[in-house]
């Protein structure tokens, strides 16, 4: 369930997705497909890769190299859905599994596959939460990218950054029962928009380097919340989540507008998908009336920090490093959802938190901008996280979770979060220091002679373009 995923088709006349839509059927829709409550059984997750070359990782890949990288992948028997992003970040969304270790196990498996496959071409795999490679280059164009890159380009360099150079790992749980309780839907929304800045902070892998973000440890969290003045906002967790939804859904501004085959798409500018339903065909929108396909393409472009699309879609985690560091934060989160006593416990730690800070929805508020800029470095997000992880290191073996997996759980708390520390800590970053042993061997090459005995340094290379 990618960010990126394929667009709906634009369907022919006969389709019932062709159908137009009206205000009452769309929100009728909305309602209808983003909670799908019920017992929690299924856990998935979505992995996001970097794509480096293995021996000079800190260089951008040839377009040429990445799109064979990503045929490999893709041509492979996989239990996994392979996609690419933008920026030719490679990612794999498991199928709905029925244990943690099922998902652990196939996610395993298929990225011993696809790692085998790069390796063949030079190639590796690397988490890490935003790309730090200059200059930023798209790989893919369609007129869905060419459109959603004109979208954002109005509100500055952020949606650049964040199509071109982030990468995740996104869990998905399902939303829960209908009934009130600890594994309730209610609750469960609530929990996840106020565990994320915990999750932020913790799993911070995105060091920033230059540019706005600079001395935050999740640049990728910043670049997020800074693509739009909505689209990456949390609806008000004080409303009935369904109603929510559906109204952030239908407010948010339409990103563009799909067209019949390969030309351009149009990108209106303020038009909500409600003033769009209300248009009718008339006025300075689109001559013509949204669709079922409208509204189901329109639910992609949202990037709230938690999506609901029958499940729920945790997207704030970084990318993480190591071949296996993913497994710690779908472990995790698997654990503080779908155990009973450790959702309570969870849920009081976030919320005695979300308490004291208060203000603006998610994740443009203090406590998610401190979790961004600070991880677990502040006194408060390091004790929530803290008492966090102690509930899922107890709840794991009651879920099944196999030694593997509780040893990575429990290694990743001692290192990082009960010393106060995520792994943007870690600065021997692969990519940052391949780029400086880079720098230092080129530079007997930046001395220019200007007399016997003097010796100047040409001014440094002008920087690329930053997110």
């Amino acid at each position: 369930m990618s960010d990126n995923a394929p667009a709906p088709p634009v369907h022919g006349p006969g389709d019932r997705a062709h159908t137009p839509l009206d205000e009452a059927g769309a929100e009728h829709l909305i309602h209808g497909i983003c909670f799908k409550t019920g017992p929690p059984r299924t856990l998935g997750a979505e992995l996001e890769w970097l794509v480096l070359d293995a021996e000079r990782p800190w260089l951008p890949l040839p377009p040429e190299r990445l799109t064979a990288a990503h045929a490999a992948a893709g041509a492979l028997p996989l239990g996994s859905r392979v996609t690419v992003e933008p920026g030719g970040q490679l990612e794999l969304s498991s199928a709905p599994a029925a244990s943690l270790t099922a998902c652990v196990d196939g996610l395993r498996a298929d990225l011993t596959a696809v790692r085998a496959a790069l390796r063949e071409r030079g190639l590796v795999l690397h988490g890490l939460g935003e790309d730090p490679r200059r200059p930023l280059r798209r790989l893919l164009a369609s007129p869905r990218y060419d459109a959603m890159e004109a979208y954002f380009d109005r509100t500055g360099p952020a949606g650049r950054a964040m199509m071109r150079a982030s990468a995740s790992v996104q869990v998905c749980v399902d939303a829960g029962h209908e009934e009130p309780g600890p594994l309730g839907h209610g609750r469960r929304w609530r929990l996840a928009h106020l565990l994320g800045a915990v999750l932020v902070a913790a799993f911070a892998h995105s060091p920033g380097r230059d540019g706005p973000y600079e001395g935050w440890r999740c640049a990728r969290q910043g670049i997020w919340s800074d693509i739009d003045p909505r689209r990456a906002l949390a609806p008000p967790l004080d409303a009935e989540p369904r109603a929510a939804w559906v109204r952030h859904a239908l407010d948010t501004e339409v990103m563009c507008v799909r067209g019949p085959g390969d030309g351009p798409w149009a990108v209106p500018r303020g038009l909500t998908f409600r003033d769009w339903l209300r248009a009718d065909g008339r006025g300075p929108g689109p001559s013509r009336r949204p669709t079922t396909a409208d509204l189901e393409y329109h639910l992609t472009t949202l990037f709230p920090p938690v999506r609901p699309r029958g499940h729920l879609e945790l997207r704030m985690i970084d990318a993480q490093p190591g071949d296996d560091g993913w497994i710690v934060p779908v472990a995790v989160v698997h654990a503080l959802f779908d155990d009973p006593e450790a959702a309570e416990t969870a849920y009081r730690a976030v919320k005695a938190l979300a308490d004291a800070y208060g203000g603006h929805r998610a994740p443009r508020n203090a406590l998610w901008r401190r979790a961004a800029r600070s991880a677990l470095a502040d006194p408060d997000l390091r004790a929530a996280a803290t008492a966090c992880f102690a509930a899922a290191e107890e709840a794991l073996p009651r879920l099944g979770a196999d030694a593997s997996v509780r040893r990575a759980v429990g290694a990743f708390a001692e290192r990082y979060v009960r010393r106060g520390r995520c792994p943007a800590d870690d600065a021997d970053d692969a990519l940052v220091a391949g780029r400086t042993r880079a720098a230092v061997s080129a530079a007997p090459a930046a001395v220019e002679h200007t007399g016997p005995a003097a010796h100047r340094r040409r001014p440094p290379a002008a920087k690329g373009p930053r997110p």
